[in-house]
């Protein structure tokens, strides 16, 4: 499996053992069943074909092991950690429901709420001596989070472990290379930044990147995409779910608690959702969304091209 691979790639399960107790924490545990993309997972197989499945309890990991590999500082480990933690089940879909298709930011002022309610996390931090506040605000670590087309743990893990599910046109060798190439620099503004030491690697990720950015703006993504939200708004709308209950259950039980509903519109989207061919994805307008632009810094020089 190219996550094992990975992960044995950032010497997982052998982390820091100041991490171990963290990943214990329930708010965090809940993420195991909340698909990275975005509930696809469940979609037609004619248009997704994932090769493995990848949770946001995964992806939380890997940022916070390339994090700590690039700082070894625990608090900005911690807060790579804790980054998608107001992450719904279905993730970004939740987004397009919002009508925030461009920053796709819309549920992440729950980040706070929901760290500072979980008691676990708050005990372990006491133990620590960590500052809750000092990990609830990911974005003022710019190599657990930076503004695009900035790298940062956040942005390269999510082209790893897309290329490695989805685009599938990442390799064991690649993941071995970019982790092994990866370090930090200052750039033009002075501040830290992920980069690169090689061209050559920096141009792989560049390239897996913009195969993503292809995917994503595909009229098969958005219309998958807004056909959850559809799915989930007007389910909301029903009372058959709550917006609460996106953090409640898991993508699977929503799933079963919406097919049991005897509602024959949701019914039908529900059918569409499931097993709905490549070839019916209708040309329509869909909304700009997110550009997943991407300019890596190789040996402290911009690479645009």
């Amino acid at each position: 499996m190219y996550l094992e691979h990975y992960l044995s790639e950032l010497d997982y399960p052998h982390i820091p053992n100041f991490l171990i107790k963290y990943l214990k924490t329930p708010s965090l545990l809940r993420l195991k069943k909340v698909s990275y993309f975005c509930g696809m997972d469940y979609a037609s197989k004619d248009i997704y074909n994932f090769s493995e499945c990848i949770s946001r309890f995964d992806h939380s990991i890997t940022v916070a092991l390339l994090t700590y590999k690039l700082t070894k500082d625990k608090i900005q480990t911690l807060s790579g950690l804790f980054h998608d933690i107001a992450t719904p089940c279905f993730s970004h879909v939740i987004d397009y429901m919002n009508e925030d298709y461009e920053n796709q930011e819309s549920t992440e002022e729950y980040t706070s709420y929901i760290l500072k309610n979980d008691k676990y996390l708050k005990e372990c931090l006491k133990e620590d001596n960590i500052n809750i506040d000092d990990i609830i605000n990911f974005k003022k670590y710019p190599i657990v989070d930076n503004d695009r087309p900035k790298l940062c743990a956040d942005r390269l893990d999510g082209v790893i472990l897309t290329g490695i599910c989805w685009t599938k046109n990442i390799t064991k060798d690649d993941i071995t290379k970019i982790v092994k190439d990866i370090t930090i620099v200052k750039n033009e503004e002075n501040t830290d930044e992920i980069g690169f030491k090689s061209l050559a690697i920096a141009k792989k990720v560049l390239d897996v990147s913009k195969t993503i950015d292809i995917y994503c703006h595909s009229k098969e993504d958005n219309y998958m995409m807004l056909l959850l939200a559809k799915i989930t708004k007007l389910s909301i709308n029903k009372q058959y779910i709550s917006y609460e209950d996106l953090y409640k259950y898991n993508e699977e039980e929503l799933f079963t608690i919406l097919e049991s509903k005897n509602n024959q519109e949701l019914t039908n989207y529900l059918n569409e959702f499931k097993h709905i061919k490549k070839e019916a994805i209708p040309d329509m307008d869909f909304p700009k969304i997110k550009i997943r632009n991407l300019y890596p810094l190789v040996d402290g020089r911009r690479i645009k091209e």
